[in-house]
């Protein structure tokens, strides 16, 4: 496996950007404690409110001022972003979104990215911004292997499989145009849910809501049981999300793949892309996928703890070229 990348794509660049900054510099002044071949390949996500926006529900407003620096401290250190655009209800109305445009046009400069899922969204960004490579989102729910070998024959730098078939090897060996499959490794939602494709059309109503409110009513804080049809009610009450880590290992769901899987069965398979989800998860959440899926299991403690001083000093991560090591 010498030389051989195992490339991560991690959650998300607004809501966990301190926290992320922090990792991406450990990552490269303490590569010691990584796991072999390791490679931040991308943080996704978006800067709320992003009306395109889907996977996730992500409230909460940025300004550009935070927009500028966020892009500027990641592709400073060659890491995308990579935007979840992947709203599956948009309508063209939604195409021309004040704050979605400004964001991409900031952005573009030919190392951003987006995910994307509603083809009349993927037609208008290869037309207006060609600069940003696309990702076929999870989104798709594509299960059919005929259907997901067109997918990965379509001008996508990535495709991002459907976790339900994460541990269906009958399928994945047989898959072309392996190195651009990402695979989700800790799926918290439960296997064959019938109710996802469902969830994410609410999800994509609700983020359209949330940016109607905001125009609408400004200022005023948002209520989601304010506008609590059966339309937005269902994505509520969905509780997978609030799975940690350690409980989707209890779990041992089908779909979870553990970082030893990662390494000995789908690396040498020929599969090098693989997701962390995690983008409304706690901050403690997604320190602890980072350690698990990351760092080597014998220096898991010291990593810990030379990520949390390094987060506690206020995201000062590089002292004369290194991570700090030293408690105070």
């Amino acid at each position: 496996m010498d030389d051989i990348k195992v490339r991560f794509h991690l959650p998300d660049f607004a809501t966990h950007y301190r926290l992320n900054l922090v990792f991406a510099n450990m990552v490269k002044y303490a590569p010691e404690y990584f796991r072999e071949g390791v490679e931040i390949a991308s943080f996704y996500g978006v800067f709320p409110p992003s009306v395109w926006n889907g996977g996730r529900t992500v409230g909460g407003t940025c300004d550009e001022s935070f927009i500028k620096m966020v892009i500027k401290a990641f592709n400073s250190l060659g890491i995308p972003l990579r935007f979840t655009f992947t709203n599956p209800v948009l309508k063209e109305e939604h195409l021309y979104d004040p704050f979605c445009n400004k964001v991409m046009k900031l952005a573009d400069n030919g190392l951003n990215e987006c995910i994307v899922n509603s083809p009349l969204l993927e037609q208008y960004i290869r037309s207006e911004y060609p600069n940003y490579k696309l990702t076929s989102s999870t989104c798709k729910r594509i299960t059919d292997p005929g259907v997901l070998e067109e997918e990965l024959a379509k001008d996508y730098s990535i495709v991002v499989l459907d976790y339900d078939l994460n541990n269906k090897f009958d399928i994945l060996e047989k898959l072309p145009h392996k190195d651009k499959i990402e695979i989700l490794a800790n799926a918290c939602c439960t296997p064959n849910c019938q109710k996802r494709l469902d969830h994410y059309r609410l999800i994509g109503e609700q983020m359209i809501i949330y940016n109607e409110h905001l125009k609408n009513h400004p200022g005023e804080p948002f209520n989601i049981n304010d506008y609590a049809t059966e339309t937005v009610t269902t994505a509520i009450n969905c509780h997978c999300t609030s799975r940690s880590i350690f409980d989707v290992i209890k779990l041992n769901l089908p779909t979870f793949i553990t970082p030893e899987a990662v390494w000995e069965k789908y690396v040498p398979m020929g599969f090098r892309q693989f997701k962390i989800e995690g983008r409304t998860a706690s901050n403690l959440n997604v320190i602890e996928n980072y350690m698990y899926y990351m760092i080597k299991p014998e220096c898991r403690d010291e990593a810990r703890f030379m990520f949390l001083h390094n987060l506690e000093r206020n995201g000062a991560v590089v002292i004369d070229g290194e991570m700090s090591k030293r408690n105070g």
